[in-house]
């Protein structure tokens, strides 16, 4: 253990002089307080130390001593159903603890270590395990069954296994390995800036359904993918979060809460605790690990929040669950990086971020994905990031830097948002990579023509796009009467198919057979009056049709899928009386 004393302090940024022996990322408690800190900086015999907690009253001369370990987040049963900050520390702990505002120094467990699990074994003494593979299984919550894992970096024979209630201290298996025997108990320790091993990493050819039919339809994103939401102040960035961590298939959900606005926190906060589970009926906490950082809060630890997160999301995929991580914001994430790049006096890139602010996010974001574990089963991790550009400018760095990363880009568009369209993803500049290799899945579980669908509801709605500019200039008057359906079955599409109500019972989620056949329901409209057009049928009266309102309504019908083929009859009537 190396201690030395502090030479200087930059806010966060702490110089320890006599730190000889120091490894770069190991943990620190700086001055008489003992707040958290991490070196990132060695030169000769002085650390640089980015501090966790605020620095204030710390004076040059105060004791700094390593504790010889990266940073690292406390893993076994228990995490799920908590909130935490930044560093993995418990908020309802540090309440208990220090009051309702937290004050330095405070030093509390992730995990509850008196808390005794139903430990279940999964192998018998004498069985060979290998790393990865599970040696029992804990009911962690009534949703989510907890796997524990050999340790990465140990294989061997069981020599001994525990049955029944047991603390995450206890000692559960004794494992005989080459270096000796070796206790295992159901805690463990990971650095969080290394990635967990894997075996291999798989193709992104399932979609992560989210029941949002903007997202499945228009611009789906893969199991294991990665997805940027970029937009500004008031887009509805929070809300798509909040409504992709209820309702995606994923069965552990992990929300960063990295810089964003106390209120906004504490609304997220209050709000999670209160969601139910649409898939059990249980309280969706149950499957969540919520962390917590605000910008009021040391940018430090602010940095460390995503990759805390990320690895929490990678032990739950190692037992092999579908996890999905919700960041927001990066760009809180990047400013802070940008802050303290600024104290370190590195020479700034663009915009004062720094020169390594891509090779970070890529760092990031490379941790998602669908994978075979070290024990043979299958884990994904799919990260869907919020970007919150200054002023909705989507040619700043960390936006830029995120689109050459990710896959999927929805666009959130603020004129969307303050027409109450939402939500506000802008079909124009929206895309997704993944369509080519979700297609086959697409068109074998929904419809045979599912990928045709799409692309001829694209195609509409860019010719809407053309010509409402010609209609700016001239006046709808001068279309001829077919140009005038498309900009009515746009309209619908728009209206009627994108537009979603996060807070209405029906609409708040839609399966993918329903999209399907409300899309085609649609098209089918615009079919049947093509025909009567060319009759001589005026497209202002095929709008008045009372079947219209039908179409409209179509998104707050439970039972939509029986009652399809009723609504085409009544559309095929209607028309052609």
């Amino acid at each position: 253990m190396t201690t030395g004393k502090i030479s200087k302090i930059a806010g966060p940024v702490v110089t320890a002089s006599k730190m000889k022996g120091a490894k770069m990322y190991d943990v620190v408690s700086v001055g008489e307080e003992k707040l958290l800190g991490e070196i990132i900086e060695l030169e000769q015999d002085r650390a640089i130390i980015q501090v966790y907690e605020e620095t204030t009253g710390v004076r040059p001369g105060e004791p700094v001593e390593s504790k010889g370990m990266p940073l690292s987040v406390e893993l076994g049963p228990g995490l799920l159903n908590h909130i935490y900050d930044g560093i993995a520390r418990p908020l309802k702990l540090i309440t208990e603890q220090a009051g309702d505002f937290i004050t330095r120094g405070v030093n509390v467990p992730t995990l509850d270590a008196k808390k005794k699990h139903d430990f279940k074994p999964a192998v018998r003494p004498g069985d060979t395990v290998i790393p990865g593979q599970i040696l029992g299984r804990v009911q962690e919550t009534s949703l989510i069954e907890h796997r524990v894992l050999v340790p990465p970096d140990i294989q061997g024979k069981v020599k001994s296994i525990e049955n029944g209630d047991q603390t995450i201290e206890d000692t559960i298996a004794v494992i005989h390995t080459n270096k000796g025997d070796k206790k295992i108990t159901m805690r463990q320790y990971w650095p969080v800036r290394k990635a967990r091993p894997f075996q291999q990493k798989l193709a992104p050819d399932i979609p992560l359904i989210t029941g949002q039919r903007v997202f499945d339809f228009m611009f789906p994103v893969a199991k294991g993918g990665v997805a940027a939401i970029p937009g500004p102040f008031g887009s509805g960035k929070t809300v798509s979060e909040h409504s992709l961590a209820k309702w995606c298939d994923a069965d552990v959900v992990i929300f960063i809460g990295c810089g964003e606005r106390g209120n906004e926190m504490s609304d997220v906060l209050q709000e999670f605790p209160e969601l139910i589970d649409p898939k059990s009926g249980k309280p969706l906490m149950e499957r969540t690990v919520l962390i917590a950082n605000t910008s009021n809060m040391p940018v430090a630890a602010r940095e460390a929040s995503v990759y805390t997160g990320i690895t929490m999301a990678e032990y739950y995929r190692d037992m092999g669950y579908d996890v999905s991580l919700m960041a927001d914001s990066t760009s809180r994430w990047a400013e802070a990086m940008r802050e303290i790049s600024a104290r370190l006096e590195e020479m700034p890139g663009e915009e004062g971020y720094p020169a390594y602010l891509s090779s970070r996010l890529a760092q990031f974001y490379e941790r998602a994905g669908r994978v075979i574990n070290l024990n043979s089963s299958k884990g994904s991790i799919s990260v869907i990031g919020a970007v919150s550009p200054p002023g909705g400018d989507l040619s700043e760095p960390v936006t830029q830097s995120t689109l050459r990363i990710s896959k999927v880009f929805w666009a959130l568009d603020a004129p969307l948002a303050y027409s109450r369209h939402f939500p506000a993803i802008n079909w124009l500049t929206s895309y997704t990579l993944y369509d080519k290799a979700l297609a086959p899945y697409f068109n074998k579980e929904v419809a045979s023509d599912f990928t045709k669908v799409k692309a001829r509801t694209m195609t509409l709605l860019q010719k809407e796009a053309e010509l409402k500019e010609i209609v700016q200039l001239v006046g709808p008057d001068v279309l001829p009467e077919n140009e005038k359906l498309i900009l009515e079955t746009s309209k619908s599409i728009r209206e009627d198919f994108l537009q979603q109500n996060a807070f209405h019972d029906v609409d708040a989620y839609c399966s993918l057979t329903k999209q399907y056949k409300m899309i085609k329901t649609i098209l089918h409209f615009h079919d049947v009056a093509l025909k009567a057009l060319e009759k001589g049928t005026k497209v202002v009266d095929l709008a008045n049709l009372p079947v219209k309102e039908k179409i409209g309504r179509m998104k707050y019908d439970q039972n939509f899928e029986d009652h399809t083929p009723s609504l085409w009859k009544q559309i095929e009537q209607e028309v052609e009386a």
